[in-house]
């Protein structure tokens, strides 16, 4: 008998062996029994684009069909991977790998399977093999190119030129060119090209198998990663699409996130015909209704979804596999469909027990062979990858820590029994991130609060994990990673190899890292051991300061440089001259301070021992790298100085240009410029400030004998001598900003910036009238006062209601006359308001009126007239209940907020001098955030500026995820009964919004107390401005 021809398979085209004996069951299980009968066969198709056939019985289950091609492929984590098929109706669904095959696949001469990727973990590093890896990064790959992994062109091209080192290795112009022409990635990818060779530029050496590893970094992070959308609408007829991922359930308008439900959140999935239901866990402090409902185009489709989301919660909720329910005796109600196969514990539980064997395999599209083996050793390579830790002793390189929950020991209920007599909340259509829907959370950043106790009774610490080892402090591209970014999850500081041997690793319970809900909680025990390994000193402390800040400082220049500039070359509405007037002074400054912050991190790391630890003795300090800089920084000044002459111009070019104005309106309503822009324009002036701050604590630290005062004090002399030069001309121009900030507040105004105006004071006052004493927002200058109320535009402005000139003004107490507590008579030449406000407050007000008096009497005379047909209105139609209030917590909507509209809603106020006072008070840097009821700590990115707490996952974000304006919040220190036993522990609560805050040091500690009590009360006295010292343009 002659010997058959073996057809090449999947395998041996891969250069695995045929009889490797590598088996996807656990120990002791034995494979399914093949059933006999004819056999059929069944196309698949490959992550690869190949086709494969396979023989399988007629009356085999799915599991047979599956088994047959992770075996075929040697692919030992085969459970994170799928059979997806058309079915008789052309939907695309899953093989069940419980049923027969030949009833799932009617006609299977005409439909080909494939074989993708079905569950995506919140981590890459929890895939051990370095082939399941390399599937994954071929899944991201074809997402790519149907259009699924939707991301900025930087995130593209960065993907894309992983892909193309993978392929063909190291960077060759000519080479690059033509592979890129051959292939295509993405549509229309001829406009990335040169942006793609260029990151490709950067990844010399950089082997398959980490190039593999570095994209599926990178992808983790986009909000599109593993995201199938699945067409619904809601129960007020608004389309949406639904998706479920590890977390849980997430709801889309778009390619934008609008909710995520939880599954510590859900209690039970169901569907009735074509509706789709959710219901949530009572909870006591929820607004919104338990059972959620969606419309679906079809039972198929809806019964198909509520199958996917039963799948995710017990692959990734679940310690082992659900035991199948019993038969009824009678009849049967619901689905019997439940979760076959291993869950992710499981998986890595099989893999970590070393229950495989070690094979090569070969890359279809590749030029260069990898092998996995135990022995590869990390790369020392630089890369994008952050180094990650679950405590602060890592530097601030660290990704935001995240919570990571241990699955529930009960599988979720799942059940087709009617719900209809649960009411359920609607979603409103809202386009952008951070709206609230019916009362549901939609935001990036949830109000946690609600959700945190019932969270931490289900969480459990996470051992270490492998990290990736790198800095991304070197690439000047890292910033615009991260624009769709959900972050990462906080992992030990071993590092990985992409082909790192899993035996190598420590051994790790199964977890389920909520890598999506910005709401997890982690634990850190050990952090207080680990934080002693790091220097202690302040005045590593101070220098890690002045790295932390100048991180916030480069990514503020970037919003002009990169961000504005790429806007404005988009629209033709900037004339050039301005153009070149803005860039060409904001390049140079952008380009110094790169170069700046890499040489303060260099030498932060030497400091930590990071790096060259033999010799740190002689690196523990960092005046000398100040004194460098600052020196080089005076070449800057002629930029420093045209500051004054930009925001001028560009004021005036919005003036005179409807499309300008426009366009400029349209840029501060985007994520990233989370300030107004002129705000953006001033920040070389603030960061002068800093530096001398910064150099001030510096001296006052050291003693006279310490080998770093010397360079120190020389520092400290060079920045003051700049501040000293350009203080006169900040305060004007900060001055001018605010006049044209308020201008936007307010409607009803012709002429408010006019030459010789100052600000003095705006806030919130009851101002007496016909129904009594009536909210209204007041408006300080140093020769009017303005009072208006909150209109009812959709901008939030205030409508005034007349004006005061303060020249022949006089102010008396008048408390007995009125029957009104600290109530105040301002009588002007032609009309007499009553005001009244807590104590506190009106001392400030008396304080500053009369100082604006005393100013408007020494001038040349009255004000010229104010307003824009807005005769003074004594009828104040809107009172105090009409308003509706201010969030008290924290804002998802990252556009700017006012500070007048803060003022308003927290019945607050704020002088010019508070202004000044927050120019100086900016901080950055890593903090811990517990809220009330839960009992661990979330690590951010927090930037303090503006009055305000802008909260990031890392400090590489381009755009705050949340903010929390401070005005009227009480800091404190936690009392004993609060049981928060930590250290450096700060408190920040307005009603009963209850947050606390950890630092990381003694030092930083106060460093946050001191900024922070800046903001969280109005300064009492006002003395800034004088008519010696005027500020007016």
């Amino acid at each position: 008998m002659g010997e058959t021809e073996q057809r090449p398979t999947a395998g041996s085209r891969l250069g695995a062996q045929e009889n490797a004996g590598i088996s996807t069951l656990e120990h002791g299980q034995k494979p399914p029994v093949t059933p006999p009968g004819k056999l059929i066969s069944i196309k698949i198709q490959m992550l690869d684009d190949t086709q494969e056939t396979f023989d399988v019985p007629q009356r085999a289950p799915g599991k047979v069909l599956h088994d047959a091609v992770c075996n075929h492929l040697n692919l030992v984590e085969g459970d994170y991977f799928g059979l997806e098929f058309p079915d008789h109706k052309k939907m695309m669904v899953w093989l069940d790998l419980l049923k027969p095959v030949m009833k799932q696949i009617r006609r299977p001469k005409h439909v080909v399977v494939k074989f993708v990727v079905k569950f995506f973990p919140p981590d890459h590093t929890q895939l051990q093999e370095e082939l399941t890896r390399y599937l994954f990064a071929l899944q991201v790959k074809q997402d790519l190119a149907q259009g699924r992994l939707t991301c900025n062109d930087t995130s593209t091209a960065l993907l894309i030129s992983h892909i193309v080192q993978s392929e063909i290795g190291d960077f060759d112009e000519t080479i690059d060119r033509e592979h890129l022409a051959k292939n295509k990635y993405i549509p229309q990818q001829e406009a990335l090209e040169d942006k793609i060779m260029e990151f490709h530029r950067n990844h010399m050496g950089q082997t398959p198998a980490e190039s593999d590893f570095q994209l599926l970094e990178i992808a983790r992070r986009l909000e599109m990663y593993g995201i199938r959308l699945h067409p619904a609408k809601d129960r007020e007829g608004t389309k949406i699409n639904l998706a479920v991922a590890n977390t849980g359930i997430l709801v889309f308008q778009g390619h934008t996130k609008i909710n995520a439900f939880n599954w510590a959140k859900v209690r039970k999935l169901s569907f009735k015909r074509k509706r789709f239901l959710i219901k949530l866990r009572p909870d006591v402090n929820s607004s919104f209704q338990d059972t959620l409902e969606f419309l679906m185009a079809s039972r198929d489709f809806c019964k198909s979804f509520w199958k996917i989301c039963v799948e995710h919660h017990a692959f990734f909720r679940l310690f082992e596999e659900p035991k199948p329910k019993p038969k009824p005796v009678l009849f049967s109600r619901g689905s019997s469909f439940r979760f076959s196969g291993r869950t992710q514990k499981q998986v890595l539980d099989y893999v970590k027990e070393g229950g495989h064997k070690k094979v090569q395999f070969e890359r279809k599209h590749s030029k260069i062979h990898s092998i996995r083996s135990p022995t590869a050793q990390p790369s020392e390579q630089q890369t994008e990858v952050p180094k990650q830790s679950s405590s602060f002793a890592h530097g601030e390189n660290n990704d935001v820590a995240a919570v990571q929950s241990c699955r529930q020991g009960k599988e979720l209920k799942a059940s087709t029994e009617d719900a209809g007599q649960h009411k359920s909340p609607s979603l409103k259509k809202s386009p952008k991130e951070g709206r609230k829907v019916d009362g549901a959370v939609v935001s990036t950043v949830e109000k946690e609060e609600e959700a945190a106790k019932d969270r931490m009774q289900q969480n459990r610490p996470q051992s270490q994990q492998p990290s990736t080892g790198g800095s991304l402090t070197g690439s000047p591209h890292l910033s615009e990673l991260s624009i769709n970014s959900q972050g990462g999850p906080s992992v030990a500081n071993m590092s990985l190899s992409p082909n790192l041997s899993p035996d190598a690793k420590q051994s790790s319970p199964l977890i389920s890292p909520l890598l999506n809900d910005p709401s997890c909680i982690r634990t850190d025990d050990e952090e207080e051991v680990k934080r002693k390994r790091f220097p202690t000193e302040k005045a590593y402390f101070i220098a890690k300061e002045a790295a932390t800040t100048e991180r916030t400082y480069l990514k503020d220049l970037e919003v002009i440089t990169s961000w504005f500039q790429s806007a404005v070359s988009k629209e033709d509405c900037m004339p050039e001259t301005l153009k070149n007037l803005i860039f060409s002074n904001f390049e140079p400054l952008h380009k110094f301070h790169t170069g700046f912050l890499k040489e303060i991190e260099q030498r932060l790391a030497l400091w930590e021992g990071r790096s060259n630890a033999h010799i740190k003795g002689d690196y523990q300090r960092i005046g000398d790298v100040m004194l460098k800089n600052i020196q080089s920084m005076k070449q800057l000044s002629i930029h420093l100085w045209k500051h004054n002459e930009i925001l001028m111009e560009l004021e005036s070019g919005i003036k005179n240009s409807r499309k300008l104005e426009t366009f400029c309106r349209d840029f501060e309503l985007q994520k990233v410029c989370y300030l107004p822009l002129n705000t953006f324009l001033l920040r070389p002036l603030h960061r002068l400030m800093h530096y001398k701050q910064i150099m001030e604590r510096l001296c006052k630290h050291y003693p006279p004998n310490h080998i770093d005062f010397r360079d120190s004090r020389a520092a400290l002399a060079e920045i003051s001598e700049m501040v000293a030069q350009l203080h006169g001309n900040m305060i004007k121009m900060e001055n001018f900003q605010k006049l044209h900030e308020l201008k936007k507040d307010l409607i009803g105004i012709d002429n408010l910036v006019i030459p010789g105006r100052e600000f003095i004071r705006l806030g919130s006052l009851s101002k007496l009238s016909g129904k009594g004493l009536q909210q209204r927002m007041f408006f300080l200058f140093n020769d009017i006062l303005l009072y208006t109320s909150r209109g009812l535009t959709a901008s939030n402005q205030f409508k005034v209601h007349g004006h005061l000139p303060l020249y022949g003004m006089t102010m008396e107490e008048s408390e007995e006359e009125w029957g009104v507590p600290y109530c105040l008579t301002l009588r002007g030449q032609h009309q007499s308001i009553v005001v009244a406000a807590s104590r506190a407050e009106m001392d400030k007000w008396t304080e500053d009126i009369q100082m604006a008096i005393d100013l408007a009497e020494k001038s040349s005379g009255p004000a010229p007239e104010l307003l824009a047909s807005s005769p003074p209105d004594n009828k104040d139609p809107l009172s105090v209940s009409d308003c509706t209030s201010l969030p008290a917590g924290l804002i998802s909507d990252q556009r700017p907020v006012s500070i007048s509209y803060v003022c308003w809603y927290r019945m607050q106020s704020l002088s010019f001098y508070d202004i000044l006072q927050s120019n100086e008070n900016q901080l950055s840097g890593n903090l811990l955030r517990k809220f009330k009821n839960s009992n661990g700590w979330q690590k951010l990115w927090v930037v303090f500026t503006n009055f305000c707490m802008f909260f990031y996952k890392s400090h590489q974000d381009n755009h705050p995820l949340a903010s929390l304006p401070l005005l009227g919040y009480s800091l404190t220190i936690p009392s004993e009964s609060e049981n928060i036993h930590k250290d450096y522990v700060f408190k920040l609560h307005f009603k009963s919004h209850v947050y606390y805050f950890r630092a990381e040091s003694q030092y930083t500690f106060e460093r946050w107390m001191e900024v922070i009590r800046s903001a969280t009360s109005s300064a009492s006295r006002t003395r800034a401005l004088s008519h010696k010292e005027p500020h007016a343009y």
